[in-house]
């Protein structure tokens, strides 16, 4: 399951690697770490790239684990996201 976890987090850098814009990853990290996003409607979001039911299964597990995070290691988390996403390294994608 955690292998699954994984790939399905590789994937979406991969889809934005492949010219599509990393605004899609941007929104599904957000849809992640949002409280307010329930497990089937992220499920529905990542729809296009789930290949079955372990597949799903591993999103549902995913989200569960950021909403039993509290409000402060969520924010942390996305501010983290944004340095990430706003550093030098990945300004060259």
């Amino acid at each position: 399951m955690k292998l699954l976890r994984v790939l399905v987090l590789v994937a979406l850098p991969l889809y934005c690697l492949a010219g599509s814009g990393c605004l899609l990853l941007e929104e599904a990290i957000n849809k992640a770490i949002d409280s307010q996003v329930s497990i089937d409607e992220y499920q529905n979001f990542l729809q296009p790239f789930t290949y079955g039911l372990e597949t799903n299964e591993a999103i549902a597990e995913l989200k569960q684990c950021f909403l039993q995070q509290s409000d402060e290691t969520l924010s942390n988390f996305a501010l983290m996201m944004d340095i990430i996403i706003n550093s030098l390294l990945c300004a060259l994608f």
